[in-house]
């Protein structure tokens, strides 16, 4: 099995490839232990000094470090994907829930409208977005401002602020002008 690495635009981030399917459908974040307790791989990586979260998309692992040097942490989080798959198991425990609690907040009369963002959203950002091994959620539509969640490599990361604005505002002003800003929840 080769696992590849990718940088991330966050230094804390680094982006596993195993070169099979990771999730099969959707996303999952585990930015704490407890959180992770639904998957053997997930508590695998937090045994490891300084790993602060993982983060699983269709065909990588993204995890997060508190401190220490990339040098160190990675050899530990390549073998540990590497006994996981060679392991056998599932990568979710029996009765894991990979469904994201999403409440959603936008008046009725805005439903067309956050239908075109949403649908931008799913097309053109969450691909560029995985690519930089994280995901973006919708969350709500108020006043012309669209509110989103960062997850993965992009929450905390020290360009999310520029992407957001310059980038996704940008792009769904463009082909929705009722949207004025972009901001994270």
């Amino acid at each position: 099995m080769f696992i590849q690495t990718e940088a991330t635009p966050n230094p804390a981030t680094l982006k596993f490839l195993p070169g099979r399917t990771v999730l099969e459908n959707g996303t999952l974040d585990m930015p704490t232990r407890a959180a992770a307790a639904q998957s053997p791989l997930a508590l695998r990586l937090f045994d490891i000094p300084h790993v602060a979260g993982v983060f699983f998309g269709a065909d990588f692992i993204a995890v997060t470090k508190s401190g220490g040097e990339w040098p160190h942490i990675k050899p530990a989080v390549l073998a540990a994907i590497m006994e996981h798959y060679m392991s056998g198991e599932p990568l979710l425990a029996a009765g894991a829930d990979t469904t994201a609690a999403s409440e959603e907040f936008y008046d009725e009369k805005d439903s067309a409208t956050v239908a075109a963002i949403k649908d931008l959203i799913e097309t053109r950002v969450r691909p560029a977005v995985a690519g930089d091994g994280g995901d973006i959620i919708f969350k709500g539509y108020k006043e012309g401002i669209v509110y989103l969640h960062m997850r993965g490599a992009c929450s905390g990361c020290p360009s999310s602020t520029a992407t957001l604005r310059h980038g996704i505002q940008n792009l769904l002003h463009h082909f929705v002008p009722d949207v004025i800003e972009v901001r994270p929840v």
